[in-house]
C-alpha cells in the first residue's frame, strides 16, 4: 500500500493530507457486519430497515443493539468504497427509500470474506477436535 497521503477531492479539497476510508485496502476479516450485509444483499437488493429486519429474523444480530443510524453509516461507507450501489425507490404511500445492491466488486469482497471465514472455521474445528481428544474429560 502506498502510505503517501493525498487529497482525493472527496472532502472538497480542504483536508490536506487526509486518508479517507475508501483509500484503505479492504480486509474482509475486519468487518463481520459488512460481510453479513454483503451476504444478505447478494440475495436481493434491500433498503436499510429491510436489512435490519433480515438480520433480526435470521438471528444474525441482537435486535436491542441494532441502531438504524449505524446500519446506514456502514451502508454509505460500503457504497463509497464501490461495494454497493443505491437508488431511490419511490413509494406511493410512505417515504421514498434508498435501496442498496451489490456491485461486482462487492461480490468479489464477499467471496474473499467467505473464503477467509472457511479458513478460520477449519482452524477452529481443528482446535475443537484437539480439545475434545485431550482435555474434554478432565
Amino acid at each position: 500500500m502506498n502510505d503517501e497521503k493525498k487529497d482525493c477531492g472527496c472532502h472538497g479539497g480542504d483536508a490536506e493530507g487526509h486518508r479517507c476510508e475508501h483509500h484503505r485496502p479492504h480486509h474482509p476479516q475486519r468487518g463481520w457486519v459488512g460481510l453479513i450485509f454483503l451476504r444478505l444483499l447478494d440475495e436481493k437488493p434491500m433498503h436499510g430497515y429491510q436489512l435490519m429486519d433480515e438480520l433480526n429474523k435470521r438471528g444474525l444480530a441482537d435486535p436491542e443493539k441494532i441502531e438504524p443510524g449505524a446500519v446506514y453509516t456502514v451502508l454509505r461507507r460500503m457504497e463509497h468504497r464501490g461495494l454497493l450501489t443505491s437508488q431511490w425507490e419511490e413509494k406511493e404511500t410512505g417515504p421514498d427509500r434508498r435501496v442498496y445492491s451489490l456491485t461486482e466488486e462487492g461480490r468479489e469482497h464477499l467471496k474473499a470474506g467467505l473464503k477467509m471465514m472457511l479458513r478460520r472455521k477449519a482452524v477452529m474445528d481443528d482446535l475443537s477436535a484437539y480439545y475434545d481428544a485431550h482435555y474434554k474429560t478432565q
